[in-house]
């Protein structure tokens, strides 16, 4: 057992402890709430966050009556690691899941909020995607179970039986049907819903497979090519970009008009798909009577290139890479918080604390997000004005590039570790949002630069020297 794990252990029980005592004596009602998670969902591919083709009507009226993020980041752009992010709260440095087959130890996982839910009295569920796939999965962790590891299928073979996005909202309203007044009124329960959607399936060539009855949707909508599909900016990048996964699928999906088209229309279709169940889970709230005692979160675990800067896939820290959507709704908002935006920067491992806070129970000392629960209830507390960004899986051949930086509210500076000699990029947000002029190649941006590798610099030491029985302090 690590020195980490064994700091962990020895505080595992009193952390439960703490939490169903602060169940047992609040008098409050705690929320049932619901976390639906996506996968790959860039911020912007939702009728709510200004698009104008997708057709999201669920999730937009879950954001007109409750609270959205704007400025929603992911610290790792990669499934696995984002994941391990989200429920710990823990930037991957210290959470160290950089790998697929890696899982939380079960010190670990004692501190997420589905086992200190569990500890307060929570009825808990997980439905879908589990993305740690180190044996065994945690299906003992949880009262309701109906994870799978690796990536799943959309429809077996032939194309026979429902699509695994129903399925898997079917398996929701299960759950929800057996946490109803029939059962144990007084006890409230938590569900997390880990869509497999909007992910390719990577191994098909049909790549986004959407349910077969939605063939239609989209079929006459023209998608404008994003400015940065031009091959003027992968050109900018480093060969081994050129060499990556990044470009390899960008030739699978995006490297002829037809591709172009029918790979974006195809991930909206899978995308509206999604929204159905959010339709669909409402809905079954509402005929339980549970509506106005649930709150609903939807995000995603990290974003997705559309061809932007000749790209697919995620993993580099560019904008459509690293941004994803964030809807709060919590029915027991005042009427004047609903559809309010906030532009905050905030973060995956935000969610954590923010689900921990909701249930009414005190967040651990080594989550190292934080609670967004003053910005839904309209506060405006000082707020976090840079964060880092960090990329750790290892790989062959350098196919995916590990990638560290920084972004704050104007600048975005990082650097590819194993790309010699050393290649960076720094973007003014400002002036430029789609990081179209590289100014770490601008001499007369060397004092920008300069800065901004020193941030990344103290951003790495103070990650490395936190121990997770401090009180976390954001640099």
């Amino acid at each position: 057992m690590s020195k980490k794990s064994a700091v962990l252990t020895r505080r595992d029980a009193l952390t439960a402890m703490l939490a169903a005592n602060a169940f047992s004596q609040s008098p409050k009602k705690r929320p049932n709430i619901i976390f639906l998670l996506s996968d790959d969902q860039r911020w912007d591919a939702l009728g709510c966050m200004g698009n104008r083709i997708i057709q999201t009507p669920n999730v937009d009226a879950l954001s007109a009556r409750g609270v959205t993020f704007d400025k929603q980041f992911v610290t790792t752009a990669i499934c696995m690691s984002s994941r391990a992010s989200i429920f710990t709260g823990q930037y991957e440095r210290t959470h160290g899941m950089t790998e697929f087959s890696y899982r939380l130890s079960d010190s670990q996982f004692a501190q997420t909020y589905p086992a200190l839910l569990r500890a307060a009295g929570y009825r808990t569920g997980f439905i879908g995607k589990y993305g740690l796939d180190g044996a065994p999965l945690p299906s003992n962790r949880f009262d309701y179970w109906k994870g799978f590891a690796g990536q799943g299928k959309y429809l077996q073979p032939g194309d026979k039986g429902p699509h695994l996005t129903r399925i898997m909202g079917d398996q929701a309203l299960e759950f929800i049907q057996g946490s109803g007044p029939s059962a144990n009124s007084a006890q409230p329960f938590f569900l997390q819903v880990s869509f497999k959607a909007p992910h390719a399936q990577d191994e098909d060539p049909r790549q986004f497979v959407y349910d077969p009855a939605d063939a239609s949707m989209y079929r006459d909508a023209k998608i404008i090519p994003p400015k940065t599909a031009h091959e003027r900016y992968i050109s900018m990048l480093p060969i081994e970009i050129h060499r990556s996964e990044n470009r390899r699928r960008w030739g699978v999906r995006f490297s002829t008009p037809a591709t172009f088209q029918e790979s974006v229309k195809s991930y909206y279709r899978l995308i509206s798909e999604i929204d159905r169940e959010v339709g669909r889970i409402r809905a079954q709230l509402e005929a339980q009577k549970q509506s106005d005692d649930t709150v609903i979160i939807y995000s995603s675990d990290n974003g997705f290139y559309l061809a932007e800067h000749g790209l697919a896939g995620k993993w580099i820290p560019h904008e459509e890479s690293i941004r994803v959507p964030l809807v709060v709704y919590d029915p027991r908002a005042a009427r004047n918080l609903q559809g309010a935006r906030r532009s905050q920067m905030t973060l995956n491992i935000d969610i954590a604390p923010t689900i921990i806070s909701l249930a009414g129970l005190p967040v651990p000392n080594c989550v190292q997000g934080r609670d967004l629960s003053p910005l839904l209830s309209g506060a405006a507390p000082p707020w976090r004005n840079e964060f880092f960004y960090e990329h750790a899986f290892t790989n062959p051949g350098g196919w995916i590039p590990r990638t560290e930086g920084v972004r704050d509210k104007r600048w975005k500076y990082f650097r590819y570790l194993d790309i010699k000699p050393l290649f960076e990029e720094m973007y003014d947000l400002d002036s430029d949002p789609l990081e179209m002029r590289n100014l770490a190649l601008d001499k007369s941006h060397q004092g920008q630069l300069d800065r901004m590798r020193v941030r990344w610099d103290a951003w790495r030491k103070h990650l490395d020297a936190y121990r997770p029985d401090q009180q976390w302090r954001e640099l």
